[in-house]
């Protein structure tokens, strides 16, 4: 039941993300602003994940430390 709900949110996110960007691509000159938001937040969100798979540290406590 739980991975279905995590299934269904992430296909709503992805459809609103491509709602979005067609939507500035329909606003063109104005819409550039939020295509530059976009990107940016698309590396940061590249540059965290990045960081987290390479940590050995966070590895360590996911896998050892009890909640």
């Amino acid at each position: 039941m739980e991975k279905l709900g995590y299934a269904l949110l992430i296909i709503v996110a992805v459809v609103w993300l491509f709602a979005m960007l067609a939507g500035m691509f329909v606003a063109w000159p104005y819409g550039i602003i939020g295509l530059i938001a976009f990107v940016g937040i698309g590396l940061l969100f590249i540059k965290v994940l990045r960081e987290r798979l390479a940590s050995k540290e966070d590895s360590h406590y996911s896998r050892n430390v009890e909640k």
